[in-house]
């Protein structure tokens, strides 16, 4: 992946030397055009294309960029809703994810969303024990946390 991210940028360089044009715009078509040959091109490196990686990244960064915003909504709703209707709890949430670095990042994320908190991971990293401010049925819960964060990161770890 770092050889076809050099060989773009590379590309776009050489564009820009062959153009005589060192700006801005001049760097962003070169690295388009780049993309375009290594892409055309991807089939002879080992490694997948490193654009569908970056792409799964993106996909993560603003599925969490959501979650954050909907849970802040939520939470400051109950917060300054005047009757406190909410079942705070804390649930067993078992992961498919394999590595450290995967379940490090699920419990991260899980934990940077506001109204749960990653308590503990089990030493096989196969269960998350998590507390949420207000949980109504646990199971969907757990198939929120599943078909979001837990597969994107998949995508991403395994793109």
């Amino acid at each position: 992946m770092a050889i076809q991210i050099l060989l773009n940028l590379m590309l776009a360089f050489i564009w820009m030397f062959l153009q005589n044009d060192w700006t801005l715009g001049g760097m962003i078509v070169g690295y388009v055009l780049g993309l375009l040959i290594v892409g055309a091109f991807r089939r002879f490196f080992s490694k997948p294309f490193y654009m569908r990686k970056t792409w799964a990244m993106l996909r993560l960064f603003l599925l969490f960029n959501k979650e954050l915003v909907l849970s802040s909504f939520t939470v400051a709703m109950q917060t300054v809703s005047p009757k406190l209707s909410f079942r705070p709890g804390i649930f067993a949430y078992t992961t498919e994810l394999e590595t450290d670095l995967e379940v490090t990042l699920l419990a991260c994320l899980i934990s940077l969303t506001p109204g749960t908190l990653t308590l503990e991971v089990s030493q096989d990293n196969k269960y998350l024990y998590i507390h949420a401010m207000d949980i109504k049925d646990v199971d969907e819960h757990i198939q929120q946390i599943r078909n979001t964060f837990e597969t994107a990161i998949m995508e991403v770890r395994r793109a």
